[in-house]
């Protein structure tokens, strides 16, 4: 017989299930609509269980973004990865991860909108976790203005409005059904339209090098 399972891996095991059906529970009612004994319950757990792991519905969803940024921060990683916003095939391979990911956990980023709605406090912590966790991009604007390509503003707004145009963008197409003109779009399509727009505004047209040497 092997060794009996520990406590603390019974608890590890209890948390994630807690997690996993969270998220089940989240995409069939949405995060509002979802109470602590629903998950338990699809948890197969007992209601009080909860409270041994996560102090409130918010942090358990506070946890699931904690662990959706650990992820994201492995494809760091991928060789394709270059911190370069000058480069096309950077600001589509940071767009296509964005793009990729929120498809991925689509239930979890609709309930953090909703729970931002819901909860301003909870909303302004959210903000804090985001533009801490974005706040590497700014780096990836360097080379832009190395070339002498002017930003179109100071570095931390352009990274939090490139994030609000990502985070928009892929809400209206993935959860919210469109912009309500009935038209579809691939994922091709969101991605190529994205890293246009994004490109453009960023290092479009270099100035002439004599309004450079100025």
């Amino acid at each position: 017989m092997g060794a009996p399972t520990s406590r603390a891996a019974k608890a590890a095991e209890t948390e994630a299930a807690l997690k996993a059906a969270a998220k089940r529970i989240f995409a069939e009612r949405g995060y509002v609509n979802t109470k602590i004994t629903d998950i338990t319950a699809a948890a197969g757990r007992a209601a009080g269980s909860f409270y041994n792991h996560f102090a409130s519905k918010d942090e358990l969803l506070a946890a699931l973004l904690t662990d959706m940024f650990a992820e994201s921060d492995l494809v760091m990683d991928d060789p394709d990865h270059r911190a370069d916003f000058s480069d096309r095939s950077a600001v589509r391979w940071h767009i296509a991860q964005y793009w990729t990911f929120y498809r991925r956990h689509l239930p979890e980023m609709v309930a953090l909108r909703q729970a931002a709605m819901a909860n301003p406090e909870f909303g302004r912590r959210l903000q804090e976790m985001v533009s801490a966790d974005a706040a590497h991009l700014v780096g990836h604007l360097e080379p832009v203005r190395a070339a002498g390509i002017p930003l179109p503003g100071e570095p931390d707004v352009v990274v939090s409005a490139f994030h609000s145009l990502l985070g928009q963008f892929a809400y209206t197409w993935l959860a919210a059904g469109g912009d309500g003109t009935g038209r579809e779009i691939s994922d091709e399509e969101a991605i190529e339209t994205l890293t246009e727009f994004v490109h453009r505004g960023l290092a479009g047209t270099p100035p002439p090098a004599s309004d450079r040497d100025r």
